[in-house]
């Protein structure tokens, strides 16, 4: 009679875990996002625009989409990189004492750091006239690209590292507002660009690498 239960409940339990999403089955790895650094697309261009906090956002709303991770929020965060006087000279490479520092403060074995390389667009304007009728016949591109890395907090050993490209085609331009501490990334009117698709789509290539890559963790 034990011997049914014991094999009765035995096979509860299998049918639970194969209900769960796979990610559920097994422990989920918390990772920190911290703002991307953007000095090599040109920090003045966009005056007060923080273009890398953007991106950061971005990519962890596709991690928390995916689910495989546990994603640390965007308040805990800033107010420890706030605390722990994470500069922007740190975002790109962050020194090994800083890294452990924020994994402490933050509670977390993993960050992912990261710059963004490529942020802008290239129009092609062959357009000509007939008749004095405008002949739009120009290409436009617009790409995002960014590139990431995986690193231990306890160690500073840099598990992984990924790329993230965008590619729009959509014509037209977007201007970034000088003032205030909104940067535009986040509303309808910036995703609508040609920027914005392009940035999303480096944001959800570079997560979708990350993911990839999760069976490097400890």
């Amino acid at each position: 009679m034990r011997g049914k239960l014991f094999l009765g409940l035995a096979a509860a339990a299998a049918l639970g875990a194969l209900a769960l999403p796979a990610h559920a089955q097994t422990k989920r790895p918390q990772v920190a996002v911290t703002d991307f650094d953007y000095g090599t697309v040109g920090y003045h261009w966009w005056g007060d625009a923080d273009i890398g906090k953007g991106m950061a956002d971005q990519v962890m709303n596709a991690l928390v989409e995916d689910g495989s991770f546990r994603v640390i929020e965007r308040k805990k965060l800033d107010t420890v990189l706030a605390e722990q006087d994470f500069t922007h000279s740190d975002r790109a490479d962050p020194s090994q004492a800083k890294i452990a520092k924020l994994g402490k403060a933050l509670g977390v074995h993993y960050i992912i750091t990261g710059s963004i390389t490529k942020f802008g667009g290239e129009e092609n304007d062959k357009g000509g006239s007939l008749k004095g009728i405008h002949l739009g016949l120009g290409k436009h591109k617009t790409e995002v690209e960014v590139s990431a890395r995986l690193v231990d907090t306890t160690t500073g050993e840099v598990l992984a590292a990924a790329k993230g490209h965008g590619e729009s085609k959509k014509g037209g331009k977007f201007a970034f507002s000088r003032g205030g501490t909104g940067y535009g990334q986040s509303q309808s009117d910036f995703k609508a660009s040609a920027i914005g698709e392009a940035q999303e789509m480096a944001a959800n290539d570079l997560a979708q690498k990350i993911v990839a890559k999760k069976d490097r963790l400890n």
